[in-house]
């Protein structure tokens, strides 16, 4: 890889997000390829997220490293071919109706975003309609997101997937769950494609189930 491009990486790493947007357009201005910078950032992120996994990192460094990254496709966006940073697709993502947390769910769409999604975020306390609608909106939607945070609006997410199971729209979707009393098993009763019991995996996970 070229040294002003590993630069860049090793910057998003260690989440210098005041440095990055110079950087970035150093390696533009030395003639680097716009989506080869990018592709090292998606990968860069893809570290942060094993350093997750495996404590080596807590969640306010892969915030901060996420923030370096979002810097960098602020100066990248401009160069890359149509809106570059989308290189897998569209997201929808959202906590279900009633839940209002929203740091695990902002931390996932970040991550999705740094993985090279287009997020569209509809927020907390999502009701079943919004989600059917944005995916009407959006044709193009590849993977829809549900978080959930407390047991309570357990309920409401199964709800939710089932009335995205029944949609006419089901076959060009794939439906990933999470949050914290979710489990595997849950996801699989529910009829959900994929569950992540965190932002790092989500991230991987809707690589796998974009491609």
């Amino acid at each position: 890889m070229n040294s002003q491009i590993q630069t860049v990486a090793d910057n998003v790493i260690k989440g210098k997000s005041k440095v990055i947007a110079g950087l970035v357009q150093e390696a533009l201005d030395a003639g680097c390829d716009a989506s080869e910078i990018l592709n090292a950032m998606i990968d860069a992120m893809g570290v942060v997220g094993g350093k997750f996994k495996r404590n080596e990192i807590f969640v306010p460094e892969m915030l901060i490293a996420a923030k370096a990254m979002k810097k960098g496709v602020e100066v990248l966006k401009p160069h890359l071919a149509g809106d570059g940073a989308n290189v897998y697709g569209k997201m929808i993502i959202g906590t279900v109706a009633g839940d209002l947390h929203d740091i695990g769910k902002n931390l996932v769409a970040m991550m999705i975003e740094s993985a090279g999604f287009e997020v569209i975020d509809l927020g907390v306390d999502v009701p079943i309609e919004k989600f059917v609608e944005t995916i009407q909106a959006n044709p193009d939607v590849k993977i829809v997101g549900l978080s959930a945070l407390l047991t309570t609006t357990m309920p409401a997410l199964k709800d939710t997937v089932a009335a995205l199971n029944n949609a006419d729209f089901r076959s060009s979707i794939k439906v990933m769950v999470g949050g914290a009393p979710i489990t595997q098993e849950f996801a699989d009763e529910i009829g959900a494609d994929a569950y992540t019991a965190d932002a790092a995996s989500a991230a991987e996970k809707a690589k796998e189930l974009a491609a």
